[in-house]
Parts: structure tokens; sequence; C-alpha cells
């Protein structure tokens, strides 16, 4: 069990980090933060498309990559 919890915690690991990197900046430099913020709080954009279901993705992984870290810590416990 302690070794599955190991395997699949690796693997929501690197999925998490691929998906994270592979999502589009929000602002772009000083400019894209000071214009970008107001442009982001006055009009109502959505992400759409791939940006979207990658925000969603990076959710799930999130919550799946706390789930078996803390399962990761207690596999100690559990062996004795």
């Amino acid at each position: 069990m302690v070794t599955a919890v190991n395997i699949l915690l690796a693997i929501v690991c690197l999925g998490l980090i691929i998906v994270v990197l592979l999502q589009s900046g929000k602002s772009a430099g000083l400019s894209g933060a000071i214009g970008g913020a107001s442009e982001h709080l006055i009009g109502k954009t959505k992400a759409r498309g791939i940006d979207a279901l990658l925000g969603k993705v990076t959710v799930v992984l999130a919550v799946l990559f706390l789930i078996l870290t803390i399962l990761a810590g207690f596999s100690d416990v559990w062996a004795k």
C-alpha cells in the first residue's frame, strides 16, 4: 500500500508540473500587471478552450496531490 501511494504521488506530481507549465500566463511583465489588472476587473473575461480545461485539471491534480501527500505522511504510522 505504501509503495502504491508513493508511485501515485510521483505520477500526480509530474502531471501537476506539466499542466501548470502548459498554462498561458495571465500578464506580460510589468505593463501587463498594471494594465491587465484593470482590464480583468472591468471586463468579464472567462477562460475558454484549453485554458479552462487546464485550469480544471490543475484543481483536480492539486486535490489529489494534497490527499496523497497526507496518505504518504501517515503511511509510516500504518506500516508499524
